[in-house]
């Protein structure tokens, strides 16, 4: 695994600079230039890409806060997702895409299309039923997922190149505040295979930049259910109820 990630490596000391993290048994820094640049951008998704097809554990921005992504439907990496955060199969991980397009496949869709694109690519995960197509290893417990598609350009290439979508969650243990900086997870450095630095997500120095995406169960036809209120609670509810009528629930 280590030498096909390093083979991924191999031309981004042309894009990007590489930075060793002290202290790591594993893992390479890669840092996000801070623009999208077509060609550093395009070797950057190609690292992480391969890193992941080869059932690693890629941490990256997202539009909210960072997070740590693997294959969906590569069970061990589902199960060395799980052992980074310090949970058990029985809290739920969403799944990653980079294209509305391409939720069908993986969920049961009970909302209008133009619905699930006013909320996304944005700050938003919708619970949607799951199709047969999840990995079932994935979230067994329970017949729904998550489903995020973040406002975020290299977050949307890296699930683009990967065949499936990507498991993602927040990077921290589990019960511990969201990151808005890569130091600020360094103690899982050692158990991932490639960080990619994408600078400060918003005011590090602000609460209300860790809230994390708003998470929503649409899975009743008509309704919604919000199950955690996040950065953007306001505009969620106010499209669900005003635009197309949906009656709200307490979770």
């Amino acid at each position: 695994r280590c030498c096909m990630r390093r083979a991924a490596l191999a031309g981004l000391a042309r894009a990007a600079e590489a930075v060793a993290g002290p202290g790591r048994a594993c893992g390479d820094r890669l840092l996000l230039p801070a623009r999208p640049d077509p060609r550093g951008w395009r070797e950057a998704v190609a690292a992480a890409a391969g890193a992941l097809q080869a059932g690693g554990l890629v941490a990256l921005p997202t539009d909210t806060v960072y997070g740590v992504a693997c294959l969906a439907q590569d069970s061990a990496a589902v199960r060395s997702i799980y052992s980074l955060k310090g949970r058990n199969g029985g809290k739920p991980l969403a799944i990653c895409l980079g294209d509305v397009e391409r939720l069908y496949r993986y969920c049961q869709v009970n909302v209008p299309d133009e619905l699930l694109r006013d909320l996304l690519p944005g700050p938003v995960t919708l619970v949607l039923k799951r199709s047969e197509e999840l990995n079932k290893d994935l979230n067994p417990f329970t017949s729904l997922v998550g489903v995020r598609i973040p406002n975020h350009p290299f977050v949307r290439e890296l699930a683009r190149a990967c065949s499936g979508p990507l498991a993602l969650t927040s990077a921290n243990i589990s019960c511990q505040a969201s990151t808005l900086t890569v130091s600020e997870f360094q103690d899982l450095w050692p158990q991932l295979s490639l960080i990619i630095d994408g600078g400060p997500i918003g005011d590090v120095q602000s609460p209300e930049c860790r809230l994390g995406s708003t998470v929503v169960d649409l899975s009743v036809s008509g309704k919604f259910t919000i199950i955690r209120p996040g950065c953007a609670l306001t505009s969620t509810v106010e499209i669900l109820k005003q635009k197309y009528g949906l009656i709200p629930e307490s979770a």
